[in-house]
């Protein structure tokens, strides 16, 4: 469940793009422009708010707030030697998955919001990256052998203008994984070609940065 009183990191929009000479939409190489070093120079922490509270509550709402971008390490996790990534749905229950603007949608990125204590042991987005996936949403039954940074995701609609994704590829032998948070309903080994008739699947939803990812997932697999 979401917590409108966790205070999360923030970068202002200005800081990010360079006053808007580096806003993109779509997906970005990390080999291009080094966004996640512009986020650690210039985070400041934030009252993490709801899309229900006003945007200017007293103590701040950065769901609401477009001055500002909410960092997400966003990870894809993929078994390399079968040629295939985790997919999750999400959860359509309100009682276990609080977003009714995601509620039941398909995705293949885990992670979640950055939180001040994340850099205490150095780079606070990696270290966020392990938090989450690792310890927080999913058991992996197998070896973890390398966590990649593959770039950056910016999209502009209701659910993510106020959120900036940077994306990983987390690569394991495992063949299984299992939830540990009750927003994911249940989770699957698919091929890219299965991902890609997902996303076009008019009766499938996908959420817009898994399907930015699919970009990427492609000279991975």
């Amino acid at each position: 469940m979401g917590n409108p009183n966790q205070r999360i990191i923030v970068v202002e929009n200005n800081a990010l793009f360079d006053s808007g000479k580096d806003y993109f939409e779509g997906f970005r190489p990390a080999d291009e422009i080094d966004y996640e070093s512009r986020i650690l120079k210039n985070f400041q922490i934030m009252r993490r708010g709801s899309p229900k509270e006003p945007a200017d509550h007293p103590e701040g709402n950065a769901e609401r707030s477009l001055m500002f971008k909410q960092p997400i390490g966003y990870t894809i996790i993929l078994n390399p030697s079968l040629k295939k990534v985790f997919a999750y749905q999400r959860s359509a229950d309100i009682k276990a998955y609080w977003e009714t603007r995601l509620q039941g949608k398909w995705s293949w990125g885990f992670g979640g919001h950055i939180e001040p204590l994340d850099g205490v042991n150095g780079n606070m987005i990696k270290e966020s990256v392990l938090r989450e996936v690792l310890r927080e949403e999913a058991s992996i039954d197998g070896k973890i052998m390398d966590l990649k940074s593959l770039g950056y995701v910016n999209y502009d609609d209701e659910v993510s203008r106020v959120h900036f994704c940077i994306l990983y590829g987390l690569s394991t032998d495992a063949k299984e994984i299992h939830p540990k948070d009750l927003e994911i309903a249940k989770v699957e080994l698919l091929s890219l070609s299965e991902l890609e008739k997902m996303c076009s699947n008019s009766d499938v939803e996908v959420e817009a940065w898994s399907k930015i990812a699919l970009e990427p997932l492609r000279k991975l697999l």
